[in-house]
């Protein structure tokens, strides 16, 4: 079994009061959880990588449990999530895929089996790289209302042979929200569509 040997963790909070408009009473709460792992399959060719999702279950289900913490502990204001994962600069793109199941099924396990896919984005990248990270409502991905992303780095990572985990939560719709579509009270709740 390959390992995931964690370097370092941080937890990014914001709360977002307003953006340009009418301050809100009640901010929208955004987090991400990040943790620097060593990539052991970095500077190789392995042709089958499916197994290591399995090692990456507990280190997913760990960011999860932070993130909760960190946006106050209640599962049922948490509306919408996402993750990402840069991979360093001796990894290929497809090691970053490694985090698609470990990361997504643990918010969505912790999160009372949220129905919706879970945006995300990979990309190499070098030392104190950036990304976006795409975030949706977690049970039906047309709530436009949700729409958004949240730019996540380490300032002294990935190294070439590690990646940065990333999983991202958030609480309510975007500060302004109005551009139409499904609302979130209107969600059928049944496909992770509408």
């Amino acid at each position: 079994m390959q390992e995931f040997t964690i370097r370092k963790t941080a937890v990014t909070i914001e709360e977002i009061h307003h953006d340009g408009g009418p301050p809100r009473s009640d901010p929208r709460r955004r987090a991400a959880a990040l943790a620097i792992v060593s990539n052991p399959f970095a500077g190789r060719y392995v042709e089958d990588l499916q197994p290591a999702m399995e090692t990456l279950k507990p280190i997913g289900m760990m960011m999860t449990e932070r993130l909760i913490e960190a946006l106050g502990g209640d599962t049922a204001s948490i509306d919408a999530y996402g993750k990402g994962v840069i991979v360093g600069t001796a990894g290929e793109l497809e090691h970053g895929a490694l985090w698609h199941v470990p990361g997504g099924y643990a918010m969505r396990e912790r999160l009372g089996e949220a129905l919706a896919i879970v945006p995300s984005a990979k990309k190499v990248g070098g030392f104190g790289a950036s990304m976006d990270v795409p975030i949706g409502h977690i049970n039906a991905a047309y709530v436009r209302s949700h729409f958004d992303a949240m730019e996540v780095r380490v300032p002294d990572g990935p190294r070439p042979d590690e990646m940065v985990l990333c999983l991202v939560m958030a609480c309510g719709p975007r500060v302004h929200d109005r551009m139409g579509g499904l609302a979130a009270s209107d969600i059928k709740a049944l496909d992770g569509l509408r």
